[in-house]
């Protein structure tokens, strides 16, 4: 059985909100990156995109690639086409479990002279097993260990839920 905790027009309003404090704390940058986790954090930092674009706020998107299962098992790709130099980086995913994909995910921003890094999350489990604490935080949670929450977004289909199973 499956409980919702996020429709639609939650995640948009969730996803509105992160673009503001994003802004509000970025104000001083010529231009924020987003770096998505692929997949769905990759379609969430999209739409932050939008909204930060409608802030007249220049803005950058590109994707990291992990194994979410097992991260060290391949290369973790960060694909942008921008430098990352002296640049404010914001990593963005769907959910913070354990802060393991976030945690792996910072892997190859450890080799860029940035200057700033920080993490959104569109729904932040309170069950840390690293030390990722999401700066952006759209739903916050507590859990059990056995609840698993998903998050289905494709703006393409109008399908925005999260829910927990």
């Amino acid at each position: 059985m499956h409980q919702t905790i996020l429709k639609a027009e939650d995640i948009l309003r969730k996803i509105k909100r992160m673009a503001i404090e994003i802004a509000e704390q970025n104000n001083a940058e010529k231009e924020i990156v987003l770096l998505g986790i692929y997949d769905r954090g990759l379609i969430i930092a999209e739409l932050i995109k939008e909204q930060l674009l409608m802030e007249n706020i220049a803005v950058k998107v590109g994707c990291i690639k992990l194994n979410k299962k097992n991260p060290l098992e391949n290369d973790i790709e960060l694909n942008i086409a921008t430098d990352l130099t002296n640049k404010a980086i914001i990593v963005v995913d769907d959910v913070a479990n354990s802060g393991m994909t976030l945690f792996y995910s910072l892997q190859p921003l450890m080799k860029k002279n940035i200057k700033k890094l920080q993490v959104a999350v569109l729904v932040d489990r309170q069950h840390k097993s690293f030390p990722i604490t999401p700066d952006f935080v759209g739903l916050s949670i507590s859990t059990t260990l056995k609840n698993i929450i998903h998050v289905e977004i494709d703006p393409s289909k109008q399908l925005y839920k999260a829910y927990l199973a």
